[in-house]
């Protein structure tokens, strides 16, 4: 009955080990790339792009850090530091997965499909004068520009296979992250079929991908040394009703056999920087990073 499913719960939290010892970051930050082999690769990506066969590629570089104590103070401090429209803590047993996504995969309701496409990012200075200012910049920025319409596109070209009157509702809006600033966009369409049949074909985000998503994503499996894991996946809810609420799975770590896993990528267009690019994975990480630092403080 329903008195001995709560004992058994009760057993099992009971079982439990939790660690209450102080988070403490344990030797020097590893990547599985160099800031030259980025660079490198952003050049690369930049030569697929001026022979057409991506318009635009989304690249990305994993940082491992080891850690001893207790993870959860990681969360914390993240969820303080970078408070965002999902935050989310898993614990499997084996592994955690924790993150502050500010991006929705796909949202669906009452018949409603909405994608909101996140791209174009410019650092905060921490001063709100200046990051309007940087704000306004950030719209008015060509590459920047280029790269968000065409992820838009490849939204709307992603709705359009199970949705009717696929529109886009907001364009290019500027929004204020705790340290970046990013266009967003919101296209929505009606959808006219099986719900996670929407969620698979719209999977992975264009976001995450670079567009066309199929070529983009062979690329990406040539040029990454190895398999993104949790990075760019989905987190979210899918009711029985067909409601769902996913978000990316970006701005978040994974936490194994103390070491936390974190990761983050940049879209390459033809007018592309190396260094740049190689910013903008910094500027992306930055609240994690210092999530790790403030940890230690918790």
């Amino acid at each position: 009955g329903e008195e001995s499913c709560i004992k058994e719960i009760e057993t099992v939290v009971e079982a439990q080990f939790f660690n209450t010892q102080k988070f403490q970051i344990q030797g020097e930050e590893r990547s599985n790339c160099s800031n030259e082999d980025f660079k490198e690769y952003v050049k690369k990506a930049k030569e697929h792009c001026k022979r057409g066969d991506v318009f635009q590629l989304v690249l990305s570089r994993q940082f491992q850090q080891k850690f001893k104590g207790d993870d959860f103070n990681v969360y914390r401090a993240l969820r303080s530091i970078n408070p965002s429209p999902y935050l989310f803590y898993f614990d499997y047993g084996s592994f955690k997965l924790m993150g502050s996504s500010p991006e929705a995969q796909i949202k669906i309701n009452e018949g409603k499909a909405v994608i909101n496409p996140i791209a174009g990012t410019f650092r905060r200075t921490g001063n709100m004068v200046e990051d309007i200012k940087l704000g306004k910049k950030l719209s008015e920025d060509k590459k920047e520009t280029a790269e968000h319409v065409m992820l838009v596109d490849l939204a709307r070209n992603d709705l359009s296979k199970h949705a009717d009157n696929v529109e886009v509702e907001v364009f290019k809006e500027v929004q204020y992250f705790s340290h970046v600033i990013h266009l967003v966009s919101t296209v929505q369409g009606k959808i006219k079929g099986n719900p996670i049949k929407i969620v698979g074909d719209t999977f992975p985000a264009g976001t995450l991908s670079g567009a066309p998503k199929y070529k983009a994503m062979k690329l990406i499996d040539t040029y990454e040394n190895q398999s993104r894991g949790f990075y760019g996946g989905a987190v979210g809810i899918i009711g029985l009703d067909g409601a769902v609420n996913l978000a990316i799975a970006i701005r978040s770590f994974v936490s194994k056999k103390n070491v936390l896993y974190y990761q983050a990528g940049a879209g390459i267009v033809i007018h592309s920087s190396e260094e740049g690019e190689l910013q903008e994975v910094n500027n992306k990480l930055a609240a994690l990073k210092k999530a790790l630092i403030l940890a230690e403080k918790v």
